[in-house]
């Protein structure tokens, strides 16, 4: 049985973020959902880092567009992990789960990026396994732009009722919101765009039991046991 509820960055808790060894085991665990970061190399292929750095999360120094894949491929993360290509990543998720693809597009910090992943989740086939979101919501008018299917999903720190005629107009079919800022009268108003909420990064049990009452929320988790056992 599926656990309704998206690992972020696959199992950070346990195993080193946006790794396929966390990603592997956030399907061991049945999620439902799992979210990854992609940038790009400086030869222009779409990598699984959170950070526009690698230094935080590697045994190297730099930024990620500065850096080719040969160059990142010899970086380790955690001592003994690789950074993955989307490619692997998808490769490794498809037929598993569905796959939140987060654009880290900062304006123009990575051209061709939207076109990039579009052409790696098509390569892969795994058009209606995955949905595209970003903080940058340029980014995601760009994605709409290139393709008129592929799902998208707005990302913000806070909720506002400006998002919903935006999102109608884009086709945009999820939206991801800082937890604080849920309330009921925002949820609903995403139920009856029928917009699939989701709700960033709920890590404490009180805060996960609280989002429990409201089935329709897709809750993000670094804490993939403790959202499984609320979750029932």
């Amino acid at each position: 049985m599926k656990v309704r509820g998206i690992a972020h960055r696959g199992y950070p808790v346990r195993y080193p973020e946006n790794t396929l060894v966390s990603f592997q085991a956030a399907c061991e665990l049945s999620y439902s959902h799992l979210e990854l970061d992609v940038q790009l190399s400086k030869d222009g292929v779409p990598v699984v880092i959170h950070d526009t750095s690698v230094d935080r999360m590697t045994d190297g120094s730099g930024r990620v567009q500065d850096l080719t894949l040969a160059e990142l491929k010899q970086l380790t993360v955690g001592g003994s992990e690789r950074i993955p290509t989307l490619e692997e990543a998808l490769e490794l998720l498809n037929g598993r789960l569905i796959v939140d693809i987060e654009l880290k597009q900062m304006g123009d910090l990575y051209p061709g990026l939207e076109e990039a992943v579009i052409q790696t989740v098509k390569k892969k086939g795994m058009q209606e396994q995955v949905f595209l979101t970003s903080f940058d919501h340029y980014s995601l008018a760009r994605v709409r732009e290139l393709d008129d299917r592929i799902d998208i999903g707005l990302i913000n720190q806070g909720a506002s009722p400006a998002f919903f005629p935006w999102a109608r107009e884009m086709k945009c079919g999820y939206m991801s919101i800082y937890y604080p800022y849920m309330t009921e009268e925002f949820i609903r108003r995403c139920e009856r765009e029928h917009v699939q909420l989701i709700s960033w990064t709920v890590d404490k049990e009180s805060d996960m039991k609280k989002l429990a009452a409201y089935p329709s929320l897709l809750i993000c988790t670094n804490e993939l046991e403790l959202w499984a056992a609320v979750a029932g």
